[in-house]
């Protein structure tokens, strides 16, 4: 029996075409929660960027499962970067190679500065791009996560200064930097325990590279028709896309 759903937000409910999430999918969430199926979103964005989805939900893992909360925001779980590897991450800024970076504190989010790259991202997922800061000034301040715009080569590089974090990536001109050891997976594993739900009584649904620990660790783990193969590797379902109706067809699956 299924008690909680989990679902990833960008190209799983939202539509990268139009930024909505289509009727068909939030009908069937409407649907889960008056079955009492409890419903979550398991997103890399912080609850601050999640708005308007058209239907209501029960809580976030948010930034890949490193800020767990209600919806009301009772935080379940929070773990914050390494500030050593943070501090490393700004001598790397200031000596070899500056990047755009947002950091996520706990109820704000600032950019050090936009560039083209930034910004095709933002327009992307159709939120607006951070206030501008200096984000030396966060050296001693919990940051939660890091927006991070360089490409996979560059992160080579970066991440070798930050042994404390990992780089999860579902684009290719950024990342997601978390604590080394955190992504959905692991949030989901707090939020079960908060509300005595098994592992074997979840569903989660993804798309993208961070959403492969999530997938595996559900009893259901459903990828979109839009996912890489890798992703669609990972889960025991595979769905049509997100402008195709894929969440609503992979419930009528399994939620009756």
């Amino acid at each position: 029996m299924i008690k909680a759903a989990f679902f990833d937000i960008d190209g799983t409910l939202v539509s990268f075409k139009t930024h909505h999430v289509p009727e068909s999918a939030i009908r069937a969430v409407e649907n889960l929660r008056r079955q009492g199926v409890k419903v979550f979103l398991a997103t890399g964005r912080h609850p601050i960027w999640v708005k308007n989805l058209g239907f209501e939900f029960d809580g976030f893992v948010a930034l890949n499962g490193g800020y767990c909360t209600t919806r009301t925001g009772e935080v379940i779980y929070k773990q914050a970067l390494s500030a050593d590897d943070f501090k490393a991450m700004l001598k790397y800024q200031h000596e070899v190679e500056p990047f755009a970076c947002a950091c996520v504190l706990d109820s704000q989010i600032y950019v050090n500065y936009i560039n083209d790259i930034a910004q095709g991202v933002y327009n992307l997922v159709g939120i607006a791009a951070p206030e501008i800061r200096d984000i030396d000034q966060f050296a001693d301040l919990p940051v939660y996560q890091l927006i991070a715009f360089f490409n996979s080569e560059q992160e080579k590089n970066i991440m070798k200064v930050m042994p404390h974090s990992v780089a999860a990536r579902w684009h290719p001109d950024f990342a997601d930097v978390v604590p080394l050891g955190i992504n959905k997976a692991v949030g989901i594993q707090h939020v079960l325990s908060r509300y005595d739900i098994s592992q074997d009584e979840i569903i989660a649904f993804g798309d993208g590279g961070n959403d492969i620990a999530m997938l595996q660790f559900a009893g259901i783990g459903v990828a979109m028709g839009n996912a890489a193969d890798e992703v669609k590797a990972s889960a025991d379902y595979v769905t049509s896309s997100v402008d195709e109706d894929g969440i609503a067809k992979a419930l009528a699956q399994y939620i009756r």
